[in-house]
Formats: C-alpha cells, sequence, structure tokens
C-alpha cells in the first residue's frame, strides 16, 4: 500500500535485490492489474513476469516491518529475516518463515468437513477453489501450514509447474466470486501446495 513504510528493507538489507510493489498506486514502479486476493496477487505477478529469470532464492514477504506474525521476539521483520537460512530453503526448496503453530498447524482447514464458521475461515470454500486450482488431484482431508503467507522458495521449486500455471492461479484470483479475504486465505494456504513436493500438511516439528 502506499501508506506503508518500506524504507526498512534497503537500510537494513541493501544488497539484497528488492521487488517492492504498490497495489494501490497504478503509477507505481511495480504494481498489479488489479488488487485482489491479498499478497497472492503480488506473489504471482512476480514469479509470471520474472519466470524465464527468477533468481536462485525468493523471499515473499509483506511490507510492514512489525507484524505479529513474524518469527521474531519483538514481531520485527529484520531479525526474522536476519535469522533466516540460505542453505536450509537450498535443501528444502520451500520454506514457510513462520514456524510457530498458531493459526494453520497441525490442520487449519479440513475441506470435506468444514461447515460455515462467522469468522473469515476458508474452510468450507477450500474444496471448490482446491479443485479449480488443482484440477486433477485429490482433495486432501487436512490441510496444515503455518499462516500467514510468507515464505522463501527456489527457482527450480518454482519451475516445477510452467508459468501458465501461475497465470491460470492468477486469473483465478481476479475472476472467483469469493471476498477478498476468502480468496485471499484459500491461497494462503495452498502456497505450499502449489510445489509438487510439498504434502499438503507442512508443519515445522522443533526437537
Amino acid at each position: 500500500m502506499k501508506s506503508d513504510d518500506t524504507a526498512w528493507l534497503p537500510e537494513y538489507f541493501p544488497d539484497w535485490s528488492q521487488s517492492i510493489y504498490v497495489v494501490d498506486d497504478k503509477w507505481a514502479p511495480l504494481t498489479v492489474t488489479k488488487n485482489k486476493g491479498r499478497e497472492s496477487m503480488v506473489y504471482l505477478t512476480y514469479i509470471i513476469d520474472h519466470y524465464d529469470n527468477l533468481p536462485d532464492a525468493m523471499l515473499f514477504i509483506h511490507s510492514q516491518r512489525f507484524q505479529w506474525h513474524n518469527d521474531d521476539p519483538y514481531y520485527d521483520g529484520v531479525g526474522m529475516l536476519r535469522n533466516f537460512q540460505l542453505p536450509y530453503l537450498q535443501k528444502q526448496g520451500y520454506v514457510n518463515l513462520r514456524c510457530v503453530w498458531t493459526l494453520g498447524c497441525p490442520g487449519e482447514i479440513h475441506p470435506l468437513s468444514d461447515t460455515h464458521r462467522d469468522d473469515v475461515h476458508a474452510g468450507e470454500y477450500f474444496t471448490n477453489g482446491f479443485k479449480e486450482l488443482f484440477p486433477g488431484v485429490p482433495i486432501p482431508e487436512q490441510v496444515g501450514a503455518s499462516c500467514c503467507a510468507q515464505f522463501a522458495v527456489s527457482r527450480d521449486r518454482v519451475r516445477e509447474r510452467p508459468r501458465s500455471d501461475y497465470v491460470r492461479f492468477r486469473d483465478w484470483l481476479i475472476n472467483t466470486d469469493l471476498t477478498d479475504d476468502l480468496s485471499g486465505r484459500i491461497m494462503e494456504y495452498s502456497w505450499h501446495s502449489k510445489y509438487h513436493s510439498v504434502p499438503a500438511t507442512l508443519c515445522v516439528i522443533r526437537y
């Protein structure tokens, strides 16, 4: 958003290549065709536009430095990013930047049994969304992943899917009749499923 202060990124990570999208400013150097689906529209747009020249590793994060879901004692994005282990990403291919189980784990959504809830919860809508996003793939009984759509992924893992798949995901976001919060929530709990080697439930277990 135009009102978000993103100066912390170049200040603390000047050597990182950064693509900062402004979804509510059509004149911004980096923006989206339609502000829908929350952060997923930005992430998909980046992947689609850079598919042929993606970097080896990518971190997809929200714009604000302090957020309640950052894995840091002070909820500080700087601490979270400084603690990120690139060798682990190179080994795994996909890493959620949040390890805490609160919201998402061990099973946030049960597509085959969830019923309506008054809060923003994609459960009852997830089945149809999953069918449209992943045609022909069996619907999982349980979907679990730590919230909140901040993750790292390797170029090789992204390219397990053709560019046309990401275009289709974005078209779904643009064309779905679901409200922005629900379509964004379905995408939030589907990112790990977009990569063929990643299971429907992906929760970190600490020993």
